[in-house]
């Protein structure tokens, strides 16, 4: 008995029995009657009874009487009971909690539901079956192969999406394909450019980018973006003629979304890779990106800032000007080149020429104006499901 049960302790069976049956075989062995036994313990007949039929456990000191009445350890019978609980335990339950968690470390649950992206349940087969349809895979092993299709611009590295980003960009790519939308016509980008840069010059005249983008085949949508995500725009392809931009609206000022806007357009001009781009501009406090722009996003960026403003025009104010950078020269300035003066103090502020706190109230909300015109998730929007 001792090397069976000694082995027995030290090992996970795939199915396990009440330790009561190996009692059972001990005491037949010895010839002894359960009444014989329960007399050995001094315990009530009915008690070892319970222990053998396995309606009682083996406690601590059931243990030590079962040792010095059968000459085995104690820590033999508290393990097979150990054994056979966590057998009992093993249930569909805990099957289940392997599963959801499986599907958190996919998907940014607590967020999908906050969001309405999917609906709460305690359904395991549902829940996933829920997740599955969201990023419109057949499994949930296919979802980690979605991060090498879209690859992500992070702070962080380039190249590697979280699972809230691609969380994101599905979302909205699930709600641009529910916009109506021209075929798209690249030469009309084109020429479009220069009719967006004279919005800039009124906070409500960026309502009308949504239509104004639709009429040459570009779907906007606005999504705002999730925790521990830096995003602030992307712009992808639903086929091989359908382009989108994304905005997140992360930070509500003119400046901010003109420069994302434009530097989206040009990557679909220019039909350029990796779509989802993060940190284009500095945070609140006026901070630069952890880690260095690509090459493409730095390339992008000068070519958006140009768009707005040409360089060799703020280059020359920058010269004339510096470093009494008055309101009211910056208005002139704005005015002169057709432009909102938050447009120039966010770039100013880009090239360090002005501090984070200048004339910051030039920097004018539009997040409403553009909710108000746009397909847009977030905010308070829910424009339900795709």
């Amino acid at each position: 008995m001792n090397g069976m049960g000694e082995d027995m302790s030290n090992r996970v069976p795939a199915e396990a029995f009440p330790p009561g049956e190996y009692l059972r075989d001990e005491i037949e062995s010895r010839g002894w009657t359960q009444v014989d036994f329960a007399k050995i313990l001094n315990r009530p007949a009915v008690v070892v009874n319970q222990i053998i039929s396995g309606k009682r456990s083996i406690t601590p000191d059931t243990a030590k009487a079962l040792s010095a009445a059968l000459g085995t350890s104690a820590e033999m019978w508290l393990n097979l009971e150990s054994a056979y609980q966590l057998w009992k335990a093993k249930t569909p339950s805990t099957e289940d909690v392997s599963r959801r968690a499986q599907i958190y470390s996919l998907a940014p649950v607590s967020e999908m539901i906050r969001r309405n992206w999917i609906t709460p349940s305690d359904n395991i087969d549902v829940l996933e079956s829920q997740i599955k349809t969201f990023f419109s895979v057949s499994t949930l092993e296919d979802i980690q192969q979605i991060e090498l299709k879209y690859a992500a611009r992070k702070s962080s590295q380039y190249g590697v999406s979280s699972t809230a980003e691609v969380a994101w960009l599905f979302r909205a790519r699930r709600m641009a394909m529910a916009i109506q939308a021209k075929r798209y016509d690249e030469s009309r980008l084109t020429s479009l450019l220069p009719r967006l840069r004279e919005l800039t010059l009124y906070p409500e005249s960026t309502r009308h980018v949504p239509a104004m983008l639709a009429e040459i085949g570009v779907r906007f949508v606005v999504v705002e973006h999730l925790q521990k995500t830096r995003i602030d725009g992307a712009a992808f392809w639903l086929d091989a003629e359908t382009p989108v931009v994304a905005v997140s609206l992360r930070f509500d000022r003119m400046d901010a979304f003109w420069h994302t806007v434009i530097h989206e357009l040009v990557h679909v001009k220019n039909r350029d890779e990796a779509p989802v781009d993060t940190d284009i501009v500095r945070d609140s406090k006026g901070n630069e990106p952890p880690t260095p722009l690509s090459e493409l996003e730095e390339r992008t960026n000068i070519e958006a800032a140009n768009y707005l403003i040409p360089s060799e025009k703020l280059d020359s104010f920058i010269m004339r000007v510096r470093p009494l950078y008055s309101k009211k020269r910056i208005v002139q300035f704005a005015e002169v080149n057709g432009v909102h003066p938050g447009i120039v103090i966010g770039q100013l502020q880009h090239r360090k020429e002005i501090l984070w706190s200048h004339s910051r109230e030039m920097l004018v909300p539009i997040r409403e104006q553009i909710l108000g015109a746009a397909l847009a998730d977030g905010f308070g929007h829910t424009p339900g499901a795709f």
